[in-house]
């Protein structure tokens, strides 16, 4: 399994995307993945410099079902092969019927993405973990779609359930999870609240044990908000460089 950081938590850097990687790479991360890109020839050679992969990207739906050719000439021009689409609204899973529609349109994009060589997962927040009819609403999801996960574990324990029972669960369709972290948070609008890496309730030897290397690939660290994106970026890495002894 490799380590990689999602650039998303670095925004408020206000760098270059070729300056995060090279950041990410100081950092002791093995790849980068990507949502949303500046110039390519810079982040093509920050790459070549670095050594580091570029294993997915983050990409709004819409632009997928839009122009999936751009996407896909954009992104593989950075050799990435993994596109995610990062988040479905809330009333994509209000109900059975609206789950049924959501996995109708991921398959549909997936047929899209396979016919291009290109794998297509989806990125879950707290809200696929709504009971619907009896059940979490990404557990039908997965009943009627073929879709791929990148599971958000941090999500996934804010919404009350263990990710490495996921993790577990959708084995042979997870090859990326975001290595996120969060303090359980009942007054929290979402259930928890994200910290740094290692900093919360996210029982991470667990999840790299469901995880093993048989099945994920990479394991993204993530934090939605830091307040210090930059010693945010220096503390993952570390505690990355942590777990790779363990």
């Amino acid at each position: 399994m490799k380590f990689g950081l999602q650039l998303y938590s670095l925004r408020a850097l206000d760098e270059s995307t070729a300056s995060l990687v090279a950041r990410t790479a100081d950092a002791g991360f093995d790849g980068v993945e990507f949502a949303g890109v500046d110039d390519e020839s810079s982040i093509r050679t920050a790459l070549d410099e670095t050594g580091l992969e570029a294993p997915a990207a983050h990409v709004p739906i819409e632009a997928l079902e839009d122009d999936l050719d751009a996407v896909c000439e954009q992104y593989g021009s950075l050799g990435v092969e993994t596109l995610v689409v990062p988040y479905l609204p809330p009333k994509a899973f209000a109900d059975a019927d609206a789950v049924a529609e959501t996995a109708r349109r991921l398959d549909d994009l997936t047929a899209r993405c396979d016919d291009r060589g290109v794998r297509l997962l989806y990125h879950n927040h707290e809200h696929e973990l709504r009971t619907v009819a009896g059940d979490p609403a990404l557990d039908h999801l997965a009943e009627r779609s073929g879709i791929g996960f990148e599971l958000d574990l941090a999500w996934l324990l804010a919404a009350g359930y263990d990710p490495a029972t996921y993790i577990e669960r959708y084995a042979d369709r997870t090859p990326i999870v975001h290595l996120k972290d969060v303090v359980l948070d009942a007054d929290a609008e979402r259930g928890g609240r994200p910290v740094v890496l290692g900093e919360g309730d996210l029982d991470i030897d667990a999840c790299l044990a469901a995880a093993g290397d048989d099945f994920v690939e990479w394991a993204i660290v993530e934090h939605d908000d830091p307040d210090d994106p930059a010693a945010f970026c220096a503390a993952a890495g570390d505690v990355v460089s942590t777990l790779r002894t363990r």
